[in-house]
């Protein structure tokens, strides 16, 4: 399908620009000018697709409907399907989390969409598809989600609540629970285009410069780095190569739009796919700069508990993956 794109990279590399086709630099811009384009057009027939969808389920409806409906462990999977429809990162998903929190929904639910979010949205599916083809996309975007539902149910079982943050707890004490009337509710897809466009280029600012630095660092990898440099360290072969990319991950910080691109050339360059995917988990999911803002939330405690049943669960998704692919 995106055989076109092809050509038009090679046209601008090879023969407007005039760069050797054996070149590394000819092989890493050549990478970067198609991974670019076929990804940001992506992101825009995706990212509106799923405005679309937003539009129908805001966030006030969706906290109402959690915070009333009790469906015995139905409402994680409702939790993390949000989490995926949000177009958030791992910080920006924060607010939402003291939304909810606020709204009455149970705290392990909470997590659910707390984890999810991050980890699978329109972008990165956008991203997965162009990159890794279908097939991949959905176990991934079904293990996201598994992996939300699985941490929530988890970290509800710990009774974690009192290890929230007297500003939070407050906030509990405080919160009210009434269904928010929607002004939009009556309109047609046609009137509410143009605030789901207005909304889809919003998100393309706000990601755009993290693709087309993501795909340019991948670029450099792709081009510059010698085959067999990462296999050394995160092969098949090695029991420890998925817990060391997840712990190689936690101190970066980046969204799905970003970090996809050099998964793609850590998989090129030989790296098993489920240790990548580790990787990318670790490092949108389990960052410090997430960790510095639940601190206005959760005490130290319950950001390590949290983040410990994240890590085991990301390691246990990176040797399934491994196993199945």
């Amino acid at each position: 399908m995106f055989e076109w794109l092809q050509n038009i990279a090679d046209l601008i590399t090879y023969n407007l620009l005039e760069i050797d086709k054996a070149s590394k630099l000819g092989e890493a811009l050549n990478f970067f000018i198609y991974d670019s384009v076929k990804i940001l057009l992506l992101l825009v027939l995706i990212i509106t697709l799923m405005g679309v969808i937003n539009t129908y389920f805001p966030v006030e409806r969706v906290q109402n409907f959690l915070s009333r409906n009790k469906l015995y462990g139905f409402e994680y999977f409702m939790a993390s399907a949000f989490g995926v429809v949000t177009p958030f990162c791992s910080c920006s998903s924060v607010p939402l989390f003291i939304g909810f929190v606020k709204g009455g929904i149970p705290l392990g639910v909470t997590f659910s969409f707390l984890i999810t979010s991050p980890l699978v949205n329109e972008v990165a599916i956008a991203l997965f598809i162009g990159i890794f083809g279908l097939k991949i996309t959905l176990i991934y975007v079904i293990s996201g989600v598994i992996l939300g539902m699985l941490s929530g149910m988890i970290l509800d079982k710990f009774n974690l609540e009192p290890y929230l943050t007297p500003w939070i707890q407050d906030l509990l004490t405080k919160a009210k629970r009434e269904e928010k009337k929607l002004a939009t509710e009556h309109l047609s897809l046609k009137d509410r285009f143009p605030e789901i466009w207005h909304e889809t280029t919003d998100i393309l600012k706000g990601v755009v410069p993290y693709v087309l630095v993501g795909i340019a660092i991948g670029g450099l990898m792709h081009g510059y780095i010698p085959q067999g440099f990462f296999e050394e360290y995160l092969s098949r072969e090695k029991w420890y190569a998925v817990p060391l990319s997840v712990l190689m991950a936690v101190p970066l910080y980046s969204n799905a739009s970003g970090i996809l691109p050099v998964m793609q050339v850590l998989v090129a360059k030989g790296i098993p796919i489920g240790t990548a995917i580790a990787f990318m988990m670790a490092v949108v999911g389990l960052s410090f700069p997430e960790a510095m803002l639940l601190k206005k939330v959760m005490t130290l405690k319950l950001i390590a508990v949290f983040f410990g049943v994240v890590t085991l669960n990301i390691i246990i998704s990176g040797y399934l993956f491994n196993m199945i692919l």
